[in-house]
Formats: C-alpha cells, sequence, structure tokens
C-alpha cells in the first residue's frame, strides 16, 4: 500500500502560478506511473498529467498543454506539477495517484492522495 500526500495549493490571480507536490510513502514509488486529476464543483473528476516511472513519457490534457508541467525525482519519493499562466477554469482540487498503468483514467489508480485544493480568481 502507497500512502500519498499533496502540497501547494492555495489562491492565486489569472496569469500567476503554482507548483504542487505529491510524496509517497509505504510504497515503491519509482515503480509507478503517476497521475494528476482535478475536479471542480459540479463537475467530473477530469485528467490533467500524468508521467512514467522513468520521466520518460509525459501526457497532458490540451487544456493545460504548454502552461502545466510534470515531473517526478524518485529518490525523494516526491512528484510536482509546475502550473504557469493559471486561469480561473483551472480551479479545483487537484489529486495525485499511482498505477502500474498507462492511464488517463482515474479508476486505473491504485492510490491517491487526499488532494490539494487551487483556487483562480479573475
Amino acid at each position: 500500500q502507497v500512502q500519498l500526500v499533496e502540497a501547494g495549493g492555495g489562491l492565486v490571480q489569472a496569469g500567476g502560478s503554482l507548483r504542487l507536490s505529491c510524496t509517497a510513502s509505504g510504497g515503491t514509488f519509482s515503480g509507478y506511473n503517476l497521475g494528476w486529476f482535478r475536479q471542480a464543483p459540479g463537475k467530473e473528476r477530469e485528467f490533467v498529467a500524468l508521467i512514467d516511472w522513468s520521466s520518460d513519457n509525459t501526457r497532458y490534457a490540451d487544456s493545460v498543454k504548454g502552461r502545466f508541467t510534470v515531473s517526478r525525482d524518485n529518490a525523494k519519493n516526491t512528484g510536482y506539477l509546475q502550473m504557469n499562466s493559471l486561469k480561473p477554469e483551472d480551479t479545483g482540487r487537484y489529486s495525485c495517484a499511482v498505477t502500474t498503468l498507462w492511464s488517463e483514467i482515474g479508476w486505473r489508480y491504485n492510490y491517491w492522495g487526499q488532494g490539494t485544493q487551487v483556487t483562480v480568481s479573475s
């Protein structure tokens, strides 16, 4: 079993930046692919970004391409989501999750963090 804890959310004005972290414990973090998801009030959970265990492959939702960057440091058991040029529509609770599969589908992920709130004002 892997435990995941996100941090770094907050309130930011449109055009600003935030850096989210996802710290893992209790398992072999380096053996998992890492995904980021978000959910806004009244909306379905949405895929944001994905990175494989070796950082050789990444995938982004079209809505965040060019603005968000996903990375990881396996030695620190930590993943990151750098978010630049934030827009109000980026508002939501951001969660990290891990799986052995390459997937943008939330239910394919085995372990989830509690999420961190990101609010972008106009």
